[in-house]
């Protein structure tokens, strides 16, 4: 099975016997061979191409990863990362990955003793249960990281399904977890009976899925970025996981690249020849073999270079049309330079002629003092920003009068934020059973 081709076949074939009910024991005595062929980092490219091609589902991937994981597990073991320094965005993760992985596996270990206790000892294991899930919940932030600062650098050079099978399977453990934290909570606080063989088989499975997470991190995803990530782009990610934060003590200063920061849409989306020197013996044929790159250009003449981005003129004017809110912006010297007006939601009524008048003329007399007030004291920095509530006609409005400054924290103006809260107040009871928890 020495073409792609032919491997691609083979993975087909087993996701087909997944789907019939086959198990993954079964899978590897009958396909072992024929997987072994296929090295632990070159699976996700055949993966990708699968997805790519609409053959198959992420979740598919999901299951398939779980075979080929398992053939791999014990040659994998052995696989450590060398030379990566103290207080690099990467030491960091390992170490983040290390704290969740203890804890999942303390966590199989009580969810053990729960299996095997009886109706009186139960109480007890659950609240250090109950504990230790509360602790587990950071990983969330471990993940995020991830997902929204690591893997735009590999969706980049092309490579999607591994993120995508990632994240998948990081989401299902973020509900599971969720869902018999919650479970256990409520039955604790109401003293309800609560099946606890049961609910030790759940905590198990957790267990082994947020650890085999961990594994896969530590012994496929983190050698595959530090092998094609560079400084810049390392650079980019310490910046912006240092405002994330992290679940264990970290010096964010104890590493201090000599570049500066490059941002996925910054770098050519290809892998260099030094890159693939770099990239494990196992990943090279994988990452020499044509991948689709995402050169798309984010940044175009015309368009205003932001903070967090780059909008041109009319979809700026848009943006402002389409929030579901008003605001109005006043300058250090409280005159108003800038309004908008919402295609969806209306505020108080303005118009232009409200262009360099005092922000407090804006306001009926009797509450010109009170605006002042409020003004000076955002001005002064004493909070950041404040609240309040109003009606006008059948409407409630949300008034939120915020403090706008600059980089360095200096005073550039104020902003009155204005939202009708009217239909979500009256129809609180139904909105929240639309509720989609993430």
């Amino acid at each position: 099975m020495s073409t792609n081709l032919e491997k691609i076949e083979t993975l087909k074939r087993i996701i087909k016997l997944l789907h019939e009910g086959k198990s993954v024991q079964e899978l590897k005595e009958q396909y072992s061979d024929l997987l072994r062929q296929v090295s632990p980092l070159e699976i996700p490219f055949l993966e990708q191409q699968l997805v790519r091609e609409g053959l198959v589902t992420v979740n598919d991937i999901l299951k398939l990863c779980d075979l080929h994981v398992e053939l791999f597990r014990e040659s994998l073991e052995t696989r450590t990362l060398q030379g990566v320094p103290s207080g690099h965005p990467l030491d960091l993760l390992m170490k983040e990955n290390d704290w969740i992985a203890k804890r999942a596996e303390i966590l199989g270990m009580y969810a053990s003793s729960l299996l095997a206790a009886d109706q009186a000892r139960a109480p007890g294991l659950l609240e250090n249960i109950n504990r230790i899930l509360g602790d587990l919940k950071k990983l969330r932030l471990h993940y995020r990281k991830l997902q929204m600062i690591v893997f735009p650098y590999l969706e980049r050079r092309g490579i999607i399904a591994v993120p995508r099978v990632f994240w998948g399977r990081e989401d299902q453990a973020i509900r599971k977890l969720r869902e018999l934290s919650i479970e256990i909570d409520s039955k604790l606080k109401s003293k309800e009976a609560i099946d606890h063989k049961n609910v030790a088989g759940r905590l198990l499975e957790l267990s082994r899925e947020i650890q085999d997470l961990a594994f896969r991190e530590a012994k496929i995803l983190f050698p595959a970025l530090w092998a094609l990530l560079g400084e810049g782009e390392w650079a980019a990610i310490h910046e912006i996981a240092g405002e994330f934060g992290y679940i264990v003590d970290a010096d964010i200063h104890a590493w201090k690249p000599n570049v500066e920061p490059v941002l996925p849409y910054q770098i050519k989306p290809v892998i260099t020849d030094e890159q693939l020197a770099r990239v494990p013996e196992e990943f090279r044929q994988v990452v020499a073999e044509k991948l689709v790159p995402d050169d798309y250009q984010v940044n175009r003449d015309g368009d205003l270079n932001l903070s967090t981005g780059f909008l041109d003129k009319v979809e700026l004017e848009g943006i402002f049309k389409a929030l579901q809110l008003e605001i109005t912006f006043a300058d250090t010297n409280r005159r108003v330079r800038f309004f908008t007006k919402s295609e969806i939601a209306e505020g108080f009524p303005r118009a232009k002629t409200i262009i360099g008048r005092r922000l407090e003329f804006c306001h009926p007399p009797r509450l010109e003092n009170y605006v002042k007030l409020n003004v000076e004291i955002l001005e002064r920095g004493q909070e950041k920003y404040r609240v309040f509530w109003t009606r006008m006609g059948d409407r409630i409005l949300r008034v939120i009068v915020s403090r706008v400054n600059d980089s360095n924290g200096q005073l550039v103006g104020i902003l009155e934020i204005v939202e009708d809260f009217t239909e979500i107040l009256n129809n609180r009871d139904e909105i929240l059973k639309k509720v989609v928890v993430l």
